[in-house]
């Protein structure tokens, strides 16, 4: 892949990673063949600032649990008002980090 487009890409897409899954990501763009690059460019990658926005107003009702694809705590969540305020509370510190494994998980199965 030329580098031009991998530094594109990592510029403008870096939020959407831990920084310890950065240089994995660079390393399989650097590796990966140019007519996979379109599949690159089509990726949808969930917000972790979105996320945390929908999960301080809406995190009792599951909502952000829900837009990861993860149906199960949404569910929960749902059902117990947050579990009694405790599960939203905990989402609040940690739901950023969830959106960017999320995003990494995509990565990784479009690629790999």
């Amino acid at each position: 892949m030329e580098s031009h487009k991998v530094d594109l890409f990592m510029i403008s897409n870096a939020k959407y990673f831990e920084s310890y899954h950065l240089s994995a990501v660079r390393e399989k763009l650097n590796t990966l063949e140019e007519e996979k690059w379109p599949l690159v460019l089509e990726m949808q990658f969930k917000n972790p600032d979105t996320m945390m926005i929908v999960s301080l107003t809406a995190g009792q009702l599951g909502i952000d649990r829900f837009m990861l694809g993860d149906t199960g705590m949404g569910v929960l969540k749902l059902i117990t008002c947050g579990g009694f305020g405790i599960w939203a509370i905990v989402d609040w510190f940690s739901i950023m980090s969830a959106a960017r494994e999320k995003n990494m998980e995509i990565f990784q199965n479009t690629l790999y």
